[in-house]
């Protein structure tokens, strides 16, 4: 075990004792399956089913509990759900989400695209609330060179790994923006709070803003780097098909002569989440100096933490 696993995982563990609420111990925890109505990813490699919600209009909706952390205990499932954007959900899809008992659902998704993608389509008496994460122009980066139908254009702005140079730097900017962070930041303490029903939080596609808080949180409740990686690694998975469609689409179109230039922009990789791993050990040398001096998150709310997302 590496010295910042073992420093995250004496402040999970001391953040837990402030409250009295050690997770239970438990070496022979049942790994977390998935409901028959829902759409499990086991991985080969770990114990853990990732846990889908299978919607039409949303292709990386998942619960983020059922991980095992290094302290003995489980995430609780049911509590906190990550998402792509639900713009595009179907009557059918809107019950479904229904039946999950949201009583909050963040949106980090910048105006633009809500201009373009439009709205969440929730449950009866469910608002998103907005909370933007920067995407340092991405967004208008995508639609201009697309629109634009130049072969050469696109290319030049995103051939020659600069689209991968791009994502590595909006990665970046989870650690060194005090906006994206403080986002992040209020959105912790909400799932912190013992009042606060089961949340979803998303963006566009779920993977990148989206990612990074759900590997965040993992690790903030000492669930190994491992695991959380692989949470972060499995959007590539979830979206593998609807992504595919979508550069077949502007291929035939003709708005695109090279559509796989897009391919960087919509997966995720293991480079881009060291990117912004990289800042965040440069600048404040830790995950929980981040949670901590990044984001501000006292020991208290920590332990909140433990206290209602680990059994």
């Amino acid at each position: 075990m590496s010295r910042a696993r073992i420093r995250l995982a004496t402040a999970a563990a001391a953040a837990a004792l402030a409250l009295g609420t050690l997770p239970a111990a438990s070496a022979t925890a049942a790994p977390a399956t998935a409901p028959a109505a829902d759409a499990g990813l086991r991985h080969p490699w770990g114990a853990e089913t990732i846990r889908q919600i299978p919607l039409q209009g949303a292709v990386n909706v998942r619960d983020l509990g059922g991980y095992r952390t290094y302290t003995g205990g489980q995430v609780r499932q049911g509590l906190v759900y990550r998402s792509d954007a639900l713009s595009k959900l179907t009557a059918a899809d809107i019950t479904a989400v229904s039946g999950l008992g949201l009583k909050k659902v963040v949106d980090f998704r910048i105006p633009m695209e809500l201009q373009y993608d439009g709205a969440d389509k929730l449950p009866p008496g469910l608002s998103p609330t907005s909370r933007p994460v920067s995407d340092l122009g991405l967004y208008g980066t995508l639609v201009g060179a697309i629109s634009s139908g130049d072969p050469v254009k696109q290319e030049q702005m995103l051939g020659g790994g600069r689209a991968e140079a791009y994502m590595r730097d909006i990665y970046r900017t989870f650690v060194t923006s005090p906006e994206n962070r403080a986002q992040f930041a209020a959105t912790l303490r909400e799932i912190a709070d013992g009042g606060q029903g089961p949340l979803l939080y998303h963006c566009t596609s779920g993977k990148d803003r989206t990612g990074w808080v759900s590997y965040v949180l993992l690790r903030a409740l000492a669930v190994p780097e491992a695991s959380a990686e692989r949470d972060y690694l499995a959007s590539n998975t979830f979206r593998a098909a609807y992504d595919a469609q979508l550069r077949a689409g502007l291929k035939q179109s003709g708005r695109m002569q090279n559509p796989d230039l897009l391919i960087p922009l919509q997966e995720v990789r293991q480079d881009y989440l060291d990117s912004a791993t990289a800042q965040l050990e440069a600048d404040y040398g830790s995950v929980y100096g981040y949670l901590t001096d990044g984001l501000g998150l006292d020991l208290r709310t920590l332990a909140r933490l433990q206290k209602k997302m680990v059994r």
